[in-house]
This record gives C-alpha cells, structure tokens and sequence, in this order.
C-alpha cells in the first residue's frame, strides 16, 4: 500500500503582502534553486493594501522607502495612496513570477518543529473549503505582519444600540458606505482618523468631526519628494532613487533622535508648525499631546490637507471623552453633543504575533512571551523560524527587506557548510529585558504581554534604527556565539509520511 507524502520545500513564506512578496523576491535573487511557496490567507495578494478600503487610504510613510530596495518607484506622489501602493506590490509579483508561487486561502494555524529531522510541519486550513494542508519545510519565513485581520479595536461605548445612523471600524469600510451629504464624526486620532477626515470631507460629506480623547503629534509633510522631482529627470532611475532612499532614511533618523534626546526642542517645533497651517488658532487642548514625541508614531499629512480641510471649515476637532451614543450622536462627558448621521471607530488595530497561529517544538507549545527576539526577527529556542517585523520609528519595508537578505545569507551559509539547524540560544537567563516594542501607543500596549520581550544588548535588542542594523544584518558575522547549528540525522529534503 502507497504512504501518501507530504509535500516538502526548502522554505515556506506565510503571507503575501509587502513582506511577503519582498522575501520571495529576495529568495529568487540570492538562493537561487531553493524551492519556496507564499501561503496566504486571503483571497488576494496585498496584505494590509488589499484589506483596507477606507476612503483616503494611503501611507504613513514616503514611498522611496517604503517602497522595495530592489525596485524604485517611480510614482510622482511620495506619500501613496492605497491602491497605487497595491498596483506596485502585484506588479512586483507578476514581474517576478512570484504570483505563481501563492497559494490562497492557505491559513496556517499550526507549525511543529521536530529536532529529529530538522523540519516544519506546517498545518493549515483553508479558508474556502475548510479542509485541512499539511506541507513540510525546512525554513519558516512569518511575513503576516502583526496585525489582526478579522478584528479591530472597538471600546464598548454605552448606548451605541441605540444610535439611529451607522457605525463602522475603517479596517471593515465597504463600498456601500454612505458618507456624502451627511454628519460624520470620526473617533480617533491616529494616523487613520488624519487621513479620513480630508478624503471624507473632499468627499461630500457635509461635516466631518474628528473626535479625540487627547491630541497627536501631526507633521505637514510634501506629498511630492522635491529631490525625486530634480532627479528624474537628470538622472537614470538606478541612480536616483538609491539617493533619495538614503536621503529620506536620514532625515527620518534624524528626525526620530532628536525627538528623543531634545523632547523640549521638538515639542516646540511640531507646535510651530501646526501652528503655521492654523495661524491664529488656539492650539489648545487639540494640537497639544500629553506625551513627548515619538513616544507614539508621528502622523504624517501630505501638504497639510488635515489643515486645510479645518481652515476651510468641512471639518473640525473636538477633544474630549465620550459619555454614551444617542439616537443622534454622541454625547461627552462635558455635556457636550456631537450630531452624527456616521460614526467611524477609527480607535485602532489589534495586534497579533505570526498571524495567530500555534508553534510547538518537539512537541512542546512554544510560549513566546517567555521568549527572547533575536536581530528582532528569530526568537530564542525557537529552531529555522524568522519573522519580518518592520520598524515602528520608520518605514516597515526598512527591516522587512533587511530581515529577508539576512535569511537568504542565513540559508547561504547554512547550506555552505552542510547545516540543517540554526536556534538563538540565551545563555544569561538573568537578562533585564523590556517590551518588544517601545511605543506607548495603545494598540502597542495592550498586546505587549502576547509578544516576545527583548533584552538589554545585542543581539537581543531590538534596534529601531536603520543604519545600525545595515551593518549588522547585512554584513555582520552569521556565526556570532549566540545563533547555534546543528546537522540533522534524517536530511531535510528527504521526504517523509504525511
């Protein structure tokens, strides 16, 4: 009687959206040869550009690095809108020939490691008919980000039943929501609810309220990269855009260090800014954050069309706390009451590790909690397992490139010298450690105790900062004392029962 076989690859890639595509492509690049396949959940490629529809949607950061190292782009706008950023990263699957290698509606929900043969069993389920897949491989690459899909953060917010408009989470915004002609208030303050609050206005709506429990830091950037603009046409697109990458890393940098060492100076300089996009507005209590800079992201809006839209008087800011919904809007703490025909929670995301699912090794649930992240991507005990988890003081595309180059170095050396296994061992149990990411933010907050922590020095630190990182994951030694490899007794492309 035939044993039916598990399929096995050299590597599989969980998820098809920047990241995703991204490391397929790096894979193609520096290892050629090895077999690899993009598991994704969705129907469609894309990721976070695909899920979101809201109106407006675009990104938080400039394109020249967001965008690929590997493939310029060559937009006029720096700071994209949602779509276009989608068109850019299917184009660079279709390019590659990377959107052969996807198979949808592939949800992992499980991956086991075994130490007798160096390999992943990796469960999961689809999404379509609900059957189950089990494939095998020899290197797990988690590019599913740290969002949550099926899920964002909404408070309970008293009385909300008996509100007669409707109410909808940007994450879950449809094509047949109605917006113009009518009263919105958009809860929130981040950068969703900055960037809702023009594109509804501009839409039709006939005001938008943005209503915040306390103020963000906003800067008014360009939405065109003026050296972008003076070197396209000077100079051939292979040189152009490597400078203007480089440039918009330093001034990002910079930008995020003196915010962290000069809290003061910079806290006067973003008020001054706001303050010339609403000259002769008082600034208080809606511009004023109560934290210091970059303790949360810093929102970005191009040209300033936040401020437009309130100087045109299409919308406005409240600050305030909410009491309970009414049957016609909200009604503060204050006494205050805000009319509303739609209400948009845009009060935040959730966050989730490896896109939920359940890694055991030798059978043994692993507890990433108890972890320790490694170059911030491996996870200490945790054998052949990456994750591309991008920065939170620059662009994400940043460390997800630098991530998936550092894995196909990784896989290189491996394969040079006859390996099977690579595990980041600590051996100071005694390490302080701190949480994995160092943002006050609340959807950072409440997923802290979910997440792996870091320590107090390399390699188990987590660096929010580029130029560091360049030196050490693309040209920093693979064998450094702490990652450990290993040869397994049954080689990993052998096959083995499903």
């Amino acid at each position: 009687m035939m044993v039916a076989m598990s399929e096995h690859l050299d590597v599989l890639i969980v998820g098809a959206g920047l990241s995703g595509i991204g490391a397929a492509r790096h894979l193609q690049a520096e290892c050629p040869g090895r077999s690899f396949a993009i598991l994704e959940a969705r129907a469609a490629s894309g990721g976070t550009w695909d899920l979101f529809r809201y109106p407006g949607i675009r990104s938080d950061s400039d394109m020249f690095t967001l965008g690929y190292g590997f493939r310029p782009w060559t937009q006029a706008r720096s700071i994209a809108d949602g779509p276009s950023i989608l068109d850019y990263i299917r184009e660079t699957a279709e390019e590659a020939g990377i959107d052969e290698r996807i198979r949808f509606h592939h949800r992992v929900v499980r991956a086991s490691w075994s130490s007798a043969d160096d390999r992943w069993t990796v469960t999961a389920q689809r999404t379509d008919t609900g059957e189950e897949v089990t494939l095998t491989c020899g290197f797990l690459l988690m590019c599913s980000g740290y969002y949550r899909y099926d899920r964002g953060h909404t408070p309970e917010f008293p009385g909300a039943e008996r509100f007669g408009g409707q109410i909808v989470h940007p994450q879950f915004w449809t094509d047949d929501v109605e917006y113009a002609g009518k009263r919105v208030v958009v809860i929130g303050s981040g950068a969703t609810a900055v960037t809702l609050v023009p594109a509804l206005a501009a839409g039709g709506a006939e005001h938008v309220t943005m209503l915040q429990r306390s103020p963000t830091y906003i800067l008014s950037v360009p939405g065109r990269d003026p050296l972008a603009d003076l070197l396209r046409g000077v100079l051939p697109q292979r040189v152009a855009y490597p400078l203007v990458r480089w440039k918009n890393v330093l001034l990002s940098a910079a930008l995020f260090q003196l915010c962290r060492r000069a809290p003061g100076l910079m806290r006067r300089v973003l008020r001054r800014g706001v303050q010339h996009q609403l000259e002769g507005w008082d600034l208080e209590p809606d511009f004023v954050p109560r934290y210091e800079p970059w303790d949360q992201r810093l929102c970005l809006v191009p040209d300033g069309d936040l401020f437009r839209t309130l100087r045109d008087g299409r919308a406005s800011v409240v600050t305030g706390e909410i009491d309970e919904f009414t049957a016609t809007g909200i009604r503060l703490r204050s006494g205050e009451e805000l009319p509303a025909d739609l209400i948009v929670t845009a009060t935040g995301l959730e966050l989730l590790l490896l896109g939920g699912a359940e890694v055991e090794v030798d059978g043994e649930l692993v507890d990433f909690p108890q972890t320790l992240a490694y170059k911030g991507m491996m996870f200490s005990d945790v054998p052949n397992l990456a994750a591309a988890i991008g920065y939170t003081n620059a662009s994400w595309t940043l460390k997800a490139d630098l991530v998936s180059a550092y894995v196909c170095r990784l896989l290189n050396h491996m394969a040079d010298h006859g390996y099977t296994r690579c595990v980041p061992r600590n051996d100071d149990p005694a390490m302080p450690t701190e949480p994995f990411l160092a943002l006050t933010a609340g959807y950072v907050t409440r997923a802290a105790d979910s997440f792996p922590r870091q320590g107090e020095e390399d390699p188990w630190r987590l660096n929010q900062n580029y130029l560091r990182d360049v030196t050490v994951l693309r040209w920093g030694p693979i064998e450094d004392g702490v990652i450990e490899f290993g040869r397994a007794a049954v080689p990993a492309g052998a096959a083995a029962p499903a």
